[in-house]
């Protein structure tokens, strides 16, 4: 099956036949990303930051899990879904999280058990900074997430 890939975010524009191993990687990868905080919005009176971050960390594992599953027919080029799904990784949710994790943490150290971890979010000052970034990194893992959906055979 042909695939023409395009990702502006990571300046890759790509075509390539994704085989049968390609298809059902990019399928799993879909599938994780269109049920997470990756894609969906978080809306300021709900949800908690810390689960949000939390959401993005475990992308490293699961992707790990679905590309060594795959094999090495998934790829490593910018024209395989395994080469994509590890650009994606550490060229754009790892440098998201480095920064803001430890900021959180910082925060999150300075809660009294009086305080409900949704109120203490509430109180931090960098809660807008983080939250605008998540807003244009899931613009992003949408864009990802809808070329995975092409590549799997189930959009145009």
């Amino acid at each position: 099956m042909g695939v023409s890939l395009k990702l502006g975010f990571l300046d890759i524009d790509a075509k390539w036949e994704a085989n049968p191993t390609q298809r059902r990687a990019a399928w799993s990868l879909y599938v994780e990303l269109a049920t997470r905080v990756s894609t969906e919005p978080l809306a300021v009176d709900h949800g908690l930051l810390r689960e949000a971050l939390t959401s993005l960390y475990s992308l490293f594992k699961t992707t790990r899990e679905i590309l060594r599953e795959a094999g090495p027919d998934i790829g490593i080029s910018k024209q395989s879904v395994g080469g994509i799904a590890l650009a994606v990784l550490n060229r754009r949710v790892r440098p998201f999280l480095a920064k803001w994790h430890p900021l959180l943490g910082y925060w999150e150290a300075g809660r009294g058990p009086a305080v409900s971890p949704f109120e203490h979010e509430q109180a931090w000052k960098g809660a807008q900074g983080l939250r605008e970034e998540l807003k244009i990194l899931q613009r992003d893992l949408q864009e990802y997430t809808g070329e995975l959906a092409k590549i799997a055979g189930v959009r145009e």
